[in-house]
């Protein structure tokens, strides 16, 4: 894989964002060199710990080229990085293209791509779409996120450089394909606890999985509270597909 060029690097702030809910969601530029930790960018935040952020979520990586795909579905948003609040932003690297595991030099860190994100109601509170993040997950464009094996000075200037791949039959796509569109496949679900290198939350949630037969409610994440959907998230899940 040669080289891939990092296009854009946000931090955020945590702060109100609607009455009653903080988030680091909406994220601003970073231009010169920045330090990335083992918690991720310097003065990056995140509002609520328990589900955001961590060693095993510590940078965020979007796709640029999904983002067509959110303005045809939604052309009254306005759709550009870092709309999902991703840290990186990059051209020719996609979900199909990666692998759990892979480690990749980026200015003086190491990373290592430790799962897929788990799309959260606050990235529809964030675009007041409250089926998005249900759409997101379906459509398979979820990004990923890093874990920091070497901390270090990094900036858009600095390539993304694979330098081991250790599971080359688990994409990011293979395991969101697994986790999301067939959670109770047990083949699928046997490679994800099988992957070392998977986060420990994502092991575990496949390892429940195989020993109950069931799937852990997500209404939560989804939407932040349990409730239904509403109804146009099903035809919005069905134009877009597992692509």
């Amino acid at each position: 894989m040669r080289a891939v060029r990092v296009d854009g690097v946000f931090i955020g702030k945590a702060e109100v964002i609607l009455p009653g809910l903080r988030s680091a969601i909406n994220k601003q530029a970073v231009s010169g060199r920045i330090w990335l930790h083992r918690e991720g960018l310097a003065e990056d935040e995140q509002a609520d710990t328990r589900f955001h952020g961590g060693p095993e979520r510590a940078l965020h990586h979007y796709p640029r080229e999904h983002y067509p795909t959110w303005r045809r579905r939604y052309p009254q948003r306005a759709w550009q990085a870092p709309g999902f609040g991703e840290n990186l932003s990059s051209l020719g690297l996609l979900e199909s293209q990666v692998c759990i595991g892979d480690i990749f030099r980026w200015g003086g860190a190491l990373l290592q791509v430790s799962q897929p994100r788990s799309p959260c109601y606050r990235l529809g509170q964030h675009k007041d779409l409250a089926e998005l993040p249900l759409i997101v997950q379906n459509s398979g464009r979820c990004g990923w996120f890093y874990r920091v094996l070497r901390e270090g000075a990094v900036s858009s200037d600095d390539p993304l450089e694979l330098v081991q791949r250790s599971y080359p039959g688990l994409s990011v796509a293979r395991a969101i394909r697994s986790f999301f569109h067939f959670p109770l496949e047990r083949a699928g679900l046997h490679q994800l606890v099988a992957c070392a290198a998977l986060s420990e939350r994502w092991r575990q949630a496949a390892a429940a999985r195989l020993a109950s037969d069931q799937v852990e409610d997500w209404s939560g994440r989804l939407q932040g509270r349990p409730a239904p959907l509403p109804l146009q998230a099903d035809a919005a899940v069905r134009e877009i597909g597992h692509a």
